[in-house]
């Protein structure tokens, strides 16, 4: 009976793979890739899928990535006019992740982040340009240690549409941006370790639900 189950479940598996293969080799495409379709509205970021990653040069040895795994945002998209568009993102420096337990704590002392007095960051967009058809720049202002400083984020957008996971119509988004951390006020390691910092953004943003 055991094997018979296995028999049905798997397919019933390829049933359905063969069902989306099938729809996708004919243009049937679930997803909306237009940015212009997306659905306008009020949107936050999942937090199982929101996070940033930061590169800097190691003594230029290397290239060395964490992550920062806490990140919240709200964005109100007006997919018609995006200019009127807003996103605000907050950041749990405290959050920040390396796998190494030694760094992920000095990271947190006033050499770096100093998350005891200043425990997150933000981003507040203060415009949104269309560069091409999927591309934006988010222009804005970044708030880190307490020092607020403006930035441009290249923003690409991916697809929209119900996620197959969550059930949830999500909109999503990749973002890149590179800063110079002394101009927050971090310079320790100065100039041995890298003073541009790239940050990379994973983004997907699922719609609030109409009241």
């Amino acid at each position: 009976m055991k094997s018979r189950s296995h028999a049905i479940a798997a397919a019933l598996v390829l049933s359905v793979a063969g069902l989306s293969a099938g729809a996708y080799a004919q243009g049937a495409n679930p997803f909306v890739t237009t940015p212009s379709e997306v659905r306008s509205g009020t949107y936050t970021l999942d937090p199982a899928h929101g996070k940033i990653s930061w590169s800097v040069s190691h003594m230029g040895f290397s290239t060395y990535v964490g992550q920062f795994r806490n990140v919240a945002a709200t964005l109100k998209l007006d997919a018609k006019t995006p200019a009127a568009s807003t996103l605000d993102a907050t950041v749990d420096m405290k959050s920040v992740g390396t796998f190494s337990d030694g760094l992920d704590k000095h990271l947190q002392t006033a050499d770096f982040f100093d998350t005891a007095k200043h425990p997150t960051a933000s981003f507040k967009a203060t415009t949104i340009r269309l560069v091409d058809a999927d591309t934006a720049k988010i222009d804005g202002r970044l708030t880190l240690r307490g020092i607020t400083k403006p930035v441009t984020i290249e923003a690409e957008f991916n697809q929209a549409g119900i996620s197959p996971a969550s059930k949830l119509y999500t909109v999503g988004f990749d973002g890149r941006v590179t800063i110079k951390r002394s101009d927050f006020g971090i310079s320790y390691g100065l100039p041995l370790l890298g003073d541009e910092v790239t940050l990379n953004i994973e983004a997907e943003f699922v719609a609030k639900p109409a009241a």
